[in-house]
């Protein structure tokens, strides 16, 4: 395993222990909804779109506020204060208070932050990793993610079942904590950032500014944001299809999703040998198209067995492509953003695509509700059909990186 050095040693363990808390709090909001507060189903969705929503209009001025500031420092006071959020709800728990302002506060504060928290850790990544190594650590932290995916939520829901319905939600704070003292462990001194700069409210809207700008950024941008928002909203469709309509026990629903997320360790693991073998631009354009293609094929999902090969099969192709993807991705996007632009980009990057997943999944909700949830599946998947459209085309458009003659911005 090629060494990146201490400093991103103690960054990727902070990410780990972060990762693995969000695992193991998978679902915990939605679970203590349903049994504490005896909610019902539009409850659930309203609670999980509206924390996308408004904590994706919260962190609007955050890009252009970290852009002129220390990213470390930025990185703790996130950890210690999503720490902090997630900690009262256990808190009030035991003391009976827990109400569904208090869990919509919280998450809309936990969407807010990790905005925040995934822009800073972009822009400082990006000064602790030479350009060489880029794809090597993104595609560390692609790993770390869908490791956590696979093993998080199972043991989550086996605390759930044994210790009571906020346990995983303490344990998912307590790993923001740990986070929060990782990176304070850090000892190599960060540049900062120019002092003579100041920040002015038309920098709110730079980010966006200089997406929209970048002949290829603009087109991954929108490619990127209805991808995402396509695959989320058919989830929760998928679910009610699975568990409502084709009589999946919950056990058997599980397993479909969990067993694939192996793939995302195959994904993330091949992708620099795959882009060394092809290059950037072309494991982008192909696994850009072919993440694309999977979903229409849980709209075909049947009863019993040969559904649960369908549902596991297609989910397996689209993560292996997708972790694939986004490994390459993450590195490419660093890479061609001007210094003194990372975090603006990635904040309006992460604020649309949270906006954009809110709205769909509230859409495709009322549409499953009209036409059914196959349908809804459906059209969802031909849609991801026509994405590709939206990605560079010409060889030309993948222009060489303004960072390019920097080892180390």
């Amino acid at each position: 395993m090629r060494k990146l050095g201490r400093t991103f040693g103690w960054l990727w363990a902070s990410y780990a222990v972060s990762a693995y808390g969000t695992g193991l709090g998978f679902g915990a909001f939605s679970v203590v909804t349903v049994q504490v507060l005896h909610a019902g189903s539009a409850e659930v969705a309203a609670l999980s779109a509206s924390g996308l929503a408004i904590g994706a209009l919260l962190a609007v001025p955050l890009g252009s506020w970290m852009e002129f500031r220390a990213k470390r420092p930025v990185m703790i006071a996130v950890d210690v204060f999503r720490f902090a959020a997630l900690a009262s709800v256990p808190l009030a728990y035991w003391l009976g208070v827990l109400s569904f302002a208090h869990l919509l506060v919280v998450s809309i504060v936990a969407a807010a932050a990790k905005i925040a928290f995934t822009a800073a850790s972009g822009a400082y990544l990006r000064t602790v990793v030479s350009r060489d190594d880029l794809l090597v650590a993104t595609s560390r932290f692609e790993s770390t993610t869908w490791s956590a995916t696979i093993i998080g939520p199972p043991l989550g829901g086996a605390a759930i079942g044994l210790v009571g319905p906020v346990t995983t939600i303490a344990m998912d704070a307590v790993s923001y904590l740990l986070s929060a003292l990782g990176i304070t462990a850090i000892r190599e001194r960060e540049r900062r950032p120019d002092p003579a700069k100041t920040r002015r409210w038309s920098d709110v809207a730079e980010g966006w500014r200089y997406i929209l700008a970048h002949p290829t950024l603009r087109r991954f941008f929108f490619n990127t944001v209805l991808v995402n928002g396509l695959i989320m909203a058919a989830e929760p469709v998928l679910a009610v299809l699975m568990l409502a309509h084709l009589g999946f026990p919950a056990w058997q629903y599980g397993l479909a999703f969990a067993v694939p997320c192996i793939g995302g360790l195959v994904g993330s693991r091949l992708a620099r040998r795959v882009a060394a073998h092809w290059g950037d631009r072309k494991v982008l354009r192909v696994f850009g198209v072919l993440r694309a293609c999977w979903p229409l094929g849980l709209a075909f999902v049947q009863p019993g067995t040969a559904g649960l090969v369908i549902v596991m099969v297609t989910e397996l192709g689209l993560i292996i492509c997708a972790s694939l993807f986004n490994s390459v991705f993450a590195a490419y996007r660093l890479d061609h953003t001007e210094t003194g632009h990372h975090a603006r980009v990635l904040t309006a990057w992460s604020i649309t695509s949270s906006a954009s997943i809110a709205a769909l999944t509230m859409l495709w909700g009322f549409l499953a509700q009209l036409t059914g949830p196959r349908t809804a599946i459906a059209l969802a998947g031909v849609l991801l059909l026509a994405t590709p459209l939206l990605l560079p085309r010409a060889q030309g458009a993948y222009e060489p990186s303004p960072n390019r003659s920097n080892s180390r911005c």
